[in-house]
This record gives C-alpha cells, structure tokens and sequence, in this order.
C-alpha cells in the first residue's frame, strides 16, 4: 500500500536542467532535498564498519590523515597516501583510468576501499574502467596545478565551494514529494493539453523507412482479464509519422535502428541491475543507524548498495506510517545479480538478509510485510572509458538519418540531469530539420 521510486529515486542538481523542467511542470512545490545522515561503509578488511568520509572526490581523500579516513585505510594506507604528496607528477593532466591514478599515486587501499565502493554503487563501474574527465571533470587539470592528487582535489573542491558562494546553498540531489514518478504523472498530463496519443503496454518491434516517412511496427495485448493474458495473442498495428523519435531502452533502440543507421555505436556489456524493495516493520531502524544507505566495498558482499528510503526522504517515512523501506541493490558491470535467478521469494529473502547485515540490525523474516523486484539492464555508464567516442559517433550516425532523433542513457550519459537537456536538444534538432530543410 505503499507507493514508492522502483527505479531512480532523485535527480542531480547540477545545471538545473531538471529543476527547470519540473517548474514548466508546475510541480516545483513537490522538490524537496534528501534528509541529512551520509552513506556508510560495509566490508573494509579488518574494520568495522563506518561512515563514508567527507570532504572528498569520487572517495579519494584531499586528507588521508583525516580521522574518518584513516579509520578505513589504517596507519599503513594513509602513509602510503601521502607518498602522493611528495612523489613527482610524472604524466601532467593526461591520467584517463581514475582506478590506476589513484592506485598509482595514493595506492590500494584508497582505491580498493573508498573510491571502488563509490564507482560501483554511482557508476555500476570498477574504477579502472571510469574516465576521470567523465566523472570528476576539472580533476586532472587540479592535479597539474598542485602537484599531488590529494593536493588536485582539495583545490578542485576549494574551486567548486568559491563557485556555489552567491548561490542558494542545496544538495547534490533532489527528489520529489511522492518520488520521481510524479514527474511521470506530470509529463503525461501535459501532453494530453497537446492532444498526445500515449498509448501503455505496447511494445516497438521495427521501425521502416516509407518514402520521406517512417512505419513503426508493434505489439501489444487486447484488453481482457489477467487470467486469460497468458494465452493471448498479440496484435500487431502499424503507425505512419513523418518522423521518429526513438526513446527505448538501449536494446531495444539498436534493434530499431538495425538498417537505417551505419554504425549506431555499440555499448558493450551493459550491467544488469536488481533493485529488492522491503517494506519492514522494523522500530530498531527508527534510529536509522546507517543513515541513508550503505555502500559496500567490492567483493565483500553480495548485496551492492542499500538505501534506507525512509532514514532518507521525510515524506516517504510520514507515508509508511512507521514502517520502514529499504532499497537493496545486486549487480554491477561485469557482475550478473546474484539474484537473478531466483523466484521473488528467494530474491526477497536473501536482500532482507543482505539488508541485515549492512545495517546491523538483526531482521527477521517475519518483520517483512512486503517487497518489490525491479529487474533492468542499465546503460553502460557515462563514465566509462570510451562512452563518450561511442555516444558521439551514435549521435552523428543518427544525425545523418532525415526524420530520425533517439533520446535516452544510452546516447546522452546516466543520469536525468544528462538525458533531459540532451532530449530538448535532440527533439528541437529534429523540430527545426522539419520545419526549414
């Protein structure tokens, strides 16, 4: 009875391209700023679990003497990082893999405990797969300028802080009163003021070139009763337009655009995600002893990350009136879900366990009253090395198809502050190609 984000539950701040979109919207009163309490650590070798450190970049320490660093890497990972300091920068503002800069530089316990845990629960990705001007871009040139990593990014946050002064303070991230599917909600009243066919639970099969314009083949189930669907035929119907926009997943996309684009730019191995809700009744979380989610260290757990939904967002603790609702995420780049190939069941039970132990709370079975399973292949993360050549040959590819535009991760980088702007973008270049070519 609980109505609860399956999927992404926030929305990075950063450019505002999100937040001008919700106040077109007129939802801009929902937007509401997650509670305080940071994420925790689970699984650092020979230590307790902690609070992830502050005062960072991507996990990489500007201090690696600061208590609650030191707390994660010991005595001999902090002298180990502050070899950085005195060691010579050898390659000036060229370093591409984050993974081996910091390994490089600050060494393996820096990396292994407080920049991978961070990579694989934001990026899905090792940290030597993640591009540094991808994800922390101005870092390589602060490294340059002082001489050290540690050095790069205290200055790239000194930089960052000088850059937010004048501005109303806010966090990183943002959500919605009543989650991010309120934003769905919106987005589809507003295209009924326009008269806009949407149209559920119909499936794109193929996309056809008709002359100037486009045929658009799918499948869909007739309405009837759940129990008869099983046995349902699908019905295939055919759309005509003048032009298309393409806004699947990434799968799906390439097997619309097979034949009409040369070279649409392949995305590798995309991670496949399992994201267990559990709604528990659980008073010992009242104190959300993990604040608002765990990251763990890869390899020491199955579980990925966790989100203690109701530790972290107001609205949604007032909504399950006292019960609580944790997100347990499986699977990472590279990495099947250990969940995926159990039944629902067995899915839930072993997050509820996971769940667990990275909040050190004991949680009984009977403590769950419901879960949740959302099953997605993920994008390849923007930050991966070599997705930005693959999204700007995709991108140029599709530009030179006429009535043809494709939005979505996959072309334009994870994350809704990348995939709106880069949709207006791409709707309005199809817009003006209409209208004046």
């Amino acid at each position: 009875g609980i109505r609860v984000d399956a999927g992404a539950e926030s929305f990075a701040t950063r450019g505002g391209h999100v937040r001008a979109l919700i106040d077109e919207l007129g939802i801009g009163d929902a937007v509401v700023p997650p509670a305080g309490g940071g994420a925790w650590l689970t699984g650092i070798p020979g230590t307790p679990d902690a609070p992830l450190p502050v005062g960072g970049i991507l996990g990489i320490p500007a201090n690696p003497f600061q208590d609650d660093v030191r707390r994660i890497i010991g005595w001999r990972g902090a002298w180990r990082a502050y070899l950085d300091r005195v060691r010579p920068v050898l390659t000036i503002g060229n370093a591409q893999s984050l993974g081996k800069l910091v390994g490089s530089r600050m060494g393996a316990r820096v990396r292994d405990r407080l920049v991978a845990p961070v990579t694989a629960g934001v990026y899905s990705a090792h940290p030597d797969d993640v591009d540094i001007d991808a994800a922390a871009p101005g870092l390589n040139a602060a490294l340059s300028r002082a001489g050290s990593l540690s050095g790069g990014v205290a200055a790239l946050r000194d930089e960052q802080q000088q850059a937010r002064e004048g501005k109303a303070p806010g966090s990183a991230v943002q959500g919605l009163v009543g989650g991010l599917g309120v934003l769905i909600d919106a987005l589809r009243a507003d295209l009924a003021t326009y008269g806009v066919d949407v149209r559920t639970d119909v499936r794109a099969t193929r996309l056809t070139r008709d002359g100037d314009g486009w045929v658009v083949t799918a499948e869909t189930l007739p309405e009837q009763d759940a129990a008869e669907q099983d046995a349902a035929e699908l019905v295939t119907e055919e759309f005509t337009a003048t032009a298309v926009i393409v806004a699947t997943p990434e799968p799906v996309a390439h097997q619309l655009l097979d034949g009409h684009v040369g070279g649409p730019g392949g995305a590798g191995t995309a991670p496949e995600i399992e994201l267990v809700t559990l709604v528990l009744d659980a008073p010992a979380l009242d104190a959300a002893p993990r604040g608002s989610g765990v990251l763990t260290v890869p390899g020491s757990r199955i579980a990925k990350a966790l989100t203690h939904s109701t530790a972290k967002w107001p609205w949604l603790r007032a909504a399950a009136g006292g019960r609580h609702v944790v997100r347990v995420s499986f699977g990472t780049q590279g990495e099947v879900a250990a969940t995926a190939a159990l039944d629902d069941d067995a899915a839930a039970a072993l997050a509820l366990a996971e769940a667990s132990a990275m909040l050190g709370v004991r949680l009984e079975p009977h403590q769950l009253r419901a879960a949740y399973r959302a099953r997605y292949t993920q994008a390849q993360p923007s930050s991966v090395i070599g997705a930005a050549d693959r999204r700007r040959a995709a991108r140029a590819a599709i530009a030179k198809v006429d009535g043809l535009a494709v939005v979505g991760a996959w072309v334009a980088g994870t994350g809704l502050a990348q995939v709106v702007p880069d949709a207006i973008a791409e709707g309005d270049r199809l817009r003006h190609a209409l209208l004046w070519d």
